[in-house]
């Protein structure tokens, strides 16, 4: 993963059909997609359940971009290898689901994925300071986690405005994850962010039948992102 602060779509496969994954995968790619983002969701930290490694695992070779692992779970460190088995290029771990976060991004870092931190709306940036140089990615939460579909949360604007005035130049991605539209992307890349997660407003329309709506859903997405760049 060579690092640069392109405008990246990455679609959530929550939002995508179940049944049909794999083809599913294929159909973003094609359609233009960067990244490939998985919610791993416990039912704990998190009021929902989702993905566990061998589901990962089984859909890792329909990936050809990158697999960005979102663990919304807690405990998190006992997890984390399994996962970099199943493949993953990224994998996150919230801020909020232990009390050893500097350890949580070694053990990532350790197993040669690049190492995210997610931050949910009501936290703030005052315990990121130390962390800075363990960490690949931001991940800001827009939205309370654990279900697609929700509305932004404008207050997080201001924080990934402070998060990329912290970060200065290093070499950190800031991704946003929740209620991300055409309407939402030009707010967080103004603040300075690079990677959109997006469910529901990249697959709404298509299906593995007719993907040609996944095309146009994430142009619409980067081209409302890119207009405030420039």
């Amino acid at each position: 993963m060579a690092f640069n602060r392109d405008i990246k779509i990455a679609p959530s496969i929550l939002s995508a059909d179940f049944a049909n994954f794999g083809q599913e995968i294929q159909a973003i790619e094609t359609e233009g997609c960067d990244w490939v983002h998985v919610d791993v969701m416990d039912g704990h930290f998190v009021p929902n359940l989702t993905f566990g490694p061998p589901l990962l695992a089984a859909i890792r070779p329909h990936i050809k971009t990158v697999m960005d692992v979102h663990l919304m779970i807690s405990p998190v460190d006992e997890y984390i290898e399994a996962y970099a088995a199943a493949g993953s290029d990224v994998i996150t771990a919230h801020i909020e689901a232990g009390n050893h976060t500097h350890r949580t991004l070694q053990a990532i870092r350790n197993t040669g994925a690049k190492a995210g931190l997610a931050l949910n709306p009501g936290t703030g940036l005052d315990d990121v300071e130390y962390l800075l140089d363990l960490v690949d990615l931001f991940c800001v939460m827009t939205v309370n986690p654990g279900f697609g579909g929700q509305k932004f949360i404008h207050s997080q604007v201001d924080k990934v405005k402070k998060l990329r005035a912290m970060i200065g130049d290093r070499p950190i991605h800031i991704e946003i994850d929740g209620g991300i539209t055409p309407e939402t992307a030009p707010l967080m890349a103004a603040a300075g962010a690079d990677v959109l997660v997006a469910g529901s407003a990249v697959f709404k329309g298509g299906s593995v039948a007719n993907p040609a709506p996944y095309g146009r859903n994430i142009r619409a997405i980067r081209d409302a992102a890119n207009k405030v760049l420039g």
